[in-house]
Order: structure tokens, then sequence, then C-alpha cells
């Protein structure tokens, strides 16, 4: 791999938390064949790795990670209307979700705006079962090619996944590089006019003007984690240099040189004093990683 070979470099790069230590190698594959290539070599020598797309649900401890990182960019990237059926695209897991709505609304291809503005790649979104505005990837996923974490190539129809809140029934350490959506034709105005309002909508009501990863917990049952964290008096909250979103509490933003420590501790206080005024438990949606 050469020149797509980076080593000992910081996570705080790669994260939209702009948080975490180095990284023993980061691999930045371009192409299926060397996706399972590196899959082979990590799984041969027992070395960890940990998959990233734009970083988003993640934080890195200060630590670092002690592994290889993979980040897929080249043909792993890359998005096209299928042959067949052009209400379906075929999008690589490296694409990232801005380019797939940027592409759909261009085409007047309905049915993906809800990700408008969620900093991810496709990959990632799958997995995870990335969603808002009350619909999410398992709606419209009829396909998925994988890479298995033997290097092993594996395509699956949406009969053999399941989706649920947050979650996929890919294997763990599996890799998303490419999966077939289902649209639905209409005019590229309409579309980007949805687009526009999911954008407005988010503005409103996230706090994009400082870094962070996202939602750091899991909506429990019937409720909303923001909501019971500001309950328990925590909007504001700071510790170092990060702070809970006066404007969303279910946010921990990074309001400058804030380290994985302070966001962890963050957490921490939030699940304790959720729990001790609710007895419910908080969990995490963000993955936290490295040392």
């Amino acid at each position: 791999m050469g020149e797509n070979i980076q080593f000992d470099r910081a996570m705080s790069e790669y994260t939209t938390f702009r948080i975490g230590g180095k990284a023993d190698a980061i691999c930045f594959v371009q192409g299926l064949g060397e996706l399972q290539q590196v899959f082979s070599y990590l799984n041969k020598e027992k070395i960890p790795y940990l998959l990233v797309g734009k970083g988003s649900n993640l934080l890195v401890r200060d630590g670092g990670f002690k592994g290889a990182v993979i980040i897929m960019r080249g043909q792993l990237a890359t998005i096209k209307q299928h042959e067949k059926n052009d209400r379906m695209v075929m999008a690589g897991g490296g694409l990232t979700l801005r380019d797939l709505v940027r592409f759909c609304s261009q085409r007047g291809l309905g049915g993906l705006e809800f990700l408008s503005g969620i900093p991810g790649t496709v990959g990632g979104a799958v997995t995870m079962n990335a969603g808002a505005f009350g619909r999410a990837m398992g709606d419209v996923v009829q396909q998925v090619d994988l890479v298995t974490p033997e290097g092993e190539f594996t395509s699956k129809n949406r009969s053999d996944l399941t989706f649920s809140y947050r979650e996929s029934s890919i294997q763990e350490g599996s890799l998303v590089v490419r999966a077939s959506l289902q649209c639905s034709q209409e005019t590229s105005e309409i579309v980007s006019g949805r687009v526009a309002e999911y954008l407005t909508r988010r503005k409103l009501a996230q706090p994009l003007d400082y870094p962070s990863a996202g939602s750091v917990f899991r909506n429990p049952s019937n409720d909303h984690a923001g909501r019971l964290i500001e309950q328990a008096g925590l909007k504001g909250k700071k510790i170092g240099g990060a702070m809970i979103s006066p404007k969303h509490a279910n946010y921990i933003v990074n309001t400058g040189g804030a380290q994985a420590e302070d966001i962890l501790r963050l957490m921490e206080m939030a699940k304790e004093k959720v729990r001790e005024a609710t007895g419910v438990e908080l969990e995490p949606e963000i993955k936290v990683v490295g040392d």
C-alpha cells in the first residue's frame, strides 16, 4: 500500500469530536482487493483494527489506538444508479452521506433526505442503522456487500438482515463496502426542498457550531436522553474543554482543547444524575475505543 499507510497519526484529525490520541497506523484503502488483503493480514497477525468513516459517533481515548485504523477511499467511495432500476443507487461504503444526499437530490431521487446533515459514511450509517426524522437506513437498504474480518466478500439481501434502533445484524468487524438503496422518483426541486428543510431543522435543534460526535446516548424507551439530562440540570455543564450543550443536552461539544477524559467524565456524570433522578440507565450511542 506504501503511501496509503500513515503511522503515529493523531486520531483527532479523523474524528468529528476533534479528539483522540495517536493510532499506530492508518490505512487508506482504495479498492476491494486491497481491503481484503489488509483484512487478511490484520487477522493473520492478530492486529486490532478500527473501521472509521467520517469519525462520527466515535471517541478515541487520549492514549490513542494500539492497532490499525481503516478508512475507505477511491473506488470504495463512489456512487451510481443501478443499471436496471434507476430508482436505486449503489453507494460505496466510504461515500459520505453528504455526497449521497447531493447525488440523489440532483437527480430527483427521494427517500434519503433524512440523512441530510449527518456527518458519516454509507458503511457506518448502514451498520448502525443511522436515522432521523422518523426514518432510518433499514427502511431503504435492499442489498449490502460486505468484507468479513477474515477478508471474505459476501452479499446479503434485505431479507438476510435485521435492523433495530441504532443497530443492525451485520457482524461486528465486517465492513460494508457497498449498499444498494431504494429511492423514489421525484423532482430535484422537491427533493432539494426537503433537504433544505431538514438542514434548517437540524441547525435550530443541534449545536453545529462546535465539534461533537452526535447524540451521546441512545434514547430510552418512550423517552429522550436529552430531556432526561436537561431535567437533571446538566445543560451547559463543563469539564475542561468539554461541555454538555446548552442547545441540546444529548450532545457533548468540544469548545476547544477538550480531552477524551473530559468527555468521559461528563458522560459518567450524566448517567449518574439521570440514574439517581429517574432510575433510567442511559446507554452510550457513541463508541469509545483506545487506551
